[in-house]
């Protein structure tokens, strides 16, 4: 069973480097994700989704590929990737993988004032611990998750803890 989290943040850079680090981590294997959207509310008020995966370019891109080798065979191989890329672009677009768009537009616009970004994370597995050391002080407010109440409550203190500034090297100022 997958887990979903949703997270608001100041900046739509900040939510950006968030799910970077994210997915950095999942090539780490520390983390197992089915999907992450970043959700941005303009000042207009309206819900703009960034998705990693785009269903509508991937079905014309198979779409026209499948088409223009099923054209080959009836020697009209530009008339099939045509006819392919459409039916694919229209296949991607009624597709909708991972995490409903609707009701991410929906918790957003409960949960987003205009010029704040939302990040979802529908989360197949993860090293809680390893994961939540990785995003200690990253900041954001903790919307809605699907963890049990212990889980959410280190992730909201993982994300709110405060990290030390690096030491310098330099030397103590005299008094």
């Amino acid at each position: 069973m997958s887990d979903l989290v949703f997270i608001v943040f100041d900046s739509e850079a900040k939510a950006e480097e968030v799910r970077n680090k994210v997915l950095d981590l999942q090539k780490d294997y520390l983390i197992e994700l089915e999907d992450a959207v970043i959700a941005i509310r303009g000042e207009n008020g309206r819900i703009k989704l960034n998705q990693i995966m785009h269903p509508t370019t991937f079905g014309a891109v198979s779409g026209a590929f499948w088409g223009m080798l099923i054209g080959w065979v009836f020697f009209m191989p530009l008339i099939g990737a045509a006819l392919g890329a459409a039916g694919g672009a229209l296949g991607g677009a009624m597709t909708d993988v991972g995490i409903n768009d609707n009701q991410m537009r929906e918790d957003a616009r409960k949960a987003m004032t205009p010029g704040k970004a939302g990040l979802f994370l529908l989360i197949r597995k993860m090293t809680t611990d390893k994961v939540l050391d990785d995003l200690k002080g990253e900041g954001g407010t903790v919307i809605s998750t699907s963890f049990d109440h212990a889980k959410e409550e280190a992730l909201k203190a993982a994300l709110a803890a405060h990290v030390p500034a690096p030491a310098t090297d330099a030397p103590p100022a005299a008094s």
